[in-house]
């Protein structure tokens, strides 16, 4: 217990971090990220190995270190992390302010081996985080790498994906990236159930061929469709010039995942002048495009949980539509699968999203479905 407090107070009274500089020079042994004992998940960009770079929440950095504590570098405002160190209690890291840049995760630890493995938990459109290595102790080093799950898994979705507002405690309070934690989401606890890594292409209001409150005719420049193949979600309009990796074409070959979860039609159809025809071709489309690159997976059509009554029946029928025909057409590895819908206030986080009672629902109720899919007893 008394590790754990020591892990949470650290995180809180370093969180506004220590930039390198003259006045205040770093000490210890610096680990670049380009380090080999380094394991990274997700779609990330290494255009330059010394600053990697992504936007999509559910990223994760792991690694086995020696000696009593461990910092973190990065590039000020990048935004939060969860941090694990060793098996202790997950906890929350922040680099939000313009200095911040060097938080430590740990600090009078027993002298000996450990790991650390931290994720990204919210969306980095804004923010385009980097990470920039570690600190250890002076003349200390990383050790071999820790192993991670060979079951595979990528989770294509929304802001249901993402973890929009499930910290929060009420569903009229607006966004606010303080309550966006994808470390809780349904995708990351039911790959937590799993056992499986899970790579996340997600952001908050975007739909299969129409984004959320878009025109009838869809949003084809930043729906679903237009980002999939890219490393990370590249569609800023206010931005003049966008950042290099945002440009960057996906390489499938560097994760073929065993499954494939597709949660999308919330935005589509959660206000009205939406055009089934279209979101059933677009629906058709992606899968298209999502078997193109990943021939040897399972693909799962989810509906989440923020759709109620007409427009529910209406994702349903459209998706068992989609389903049946893919089948019919020769993909036999195409599913379904529901989510219950959330069921009253106790279930709702900010901005009437899921929080994280209905995280843990849906993935209580997507953990078994997806365990006999697979055979992953």
């Amino acid at each position: 217990m008394k590790k754990l407090l020591i892990l949470a107070l650290m995180a809180v009274l370093c969180q506004y971090g220590i930039a390198a500089n003259k006045t205040f020079p770093l000490k210890g042994t610096v680990v670049s990220p380009a380090d080999p004992r380094i394991r990274y998940m997700g779609r990330i960009s290494f255009t330059n190995p010394q600053r990697p770079t992504w936007n999509y929440p559910g990223v994760q950095i792991i690694t086995a270190f020696e000696g009593t504590s461990l910092r973190m570098m990065a590039k000020p405002k990048s935004g939060y992390f969860m941090a694990q160190i060793d098996e202790a209690e997950p906890f929350k890291v922040a680099f939000r302010g313009e200095r911040d840049s060097v938080v430590t995760l740990a600090t009078a630890l027993p002298d000996t081996r450990h790991t650390v493995r931290l994720m990204y938990i919210i969306e980095g459109y804004e923010f385009y985080p980097e990470f920039w290595g570690f600190l250890l102790d002076e003349g200390r080093s990383l050790l071999e790498m820790p192993g991670v799950p060979t079951r595979k898994i990528e989770f294509i979705g929304n802001s249901i994906t993402c973890g929009y507002g499930n910290e929060g405690m009420s569903k009229f309070q607006g966004f606010e990236y303080e309550t966006e934690n994808h470390y809780y989401s349904y995708a990351a606890i039911t790959a937590r159930n799993l056992e499986a890594q899970h790579w996340v292409v997600a952001r908050s209001g975007i739909g299969a061929y129409r984004n959320y409150n878009g025109p009838k005719t869809g949003n084809p420049e930043s729906n679903m469709l237009a980002q999939y193949e890219y490393t990370g979600y590249a569609w800023r309009p206010e931005l003049r010039q966008q950042p290099t990796f945002l440009t960057e074409k996906w390489n499938f070959n560097r994760y073929q995942p065993d499954l494939i979860c597709i949660n999308l039609g919330t935005n589509d159809l959660s206000t009205p002048n939406y055009e089934l025809s279209l979101l059933k071709q677009n629906y058709q489309k992606l899968l298209k495009m999502v078997r193109q690159h990943n021939p040897k997976a399972k693909i799962v059509f989810l509906t989440g949980s923020m759709l109620y009554n007409e427009e529910l029946r209406l994702q349903k029928q459209l998706l068992d539509e989609v389903t049946a025909e893919a089948k019919k057409a020769g993909d036999k590895e195409v599913y379904r699968f529901d989510m219950s819908p959330i069921a009253g206030d106790p279930w709702y986080g900010n901005d009437w999203h899921p929080n994280i009672r209905q995280d843990e629902k849906m993935a209580d109720e997507l953990t078994p479905f997806l365990r006999k899919l697979m055979n992953w007893y």
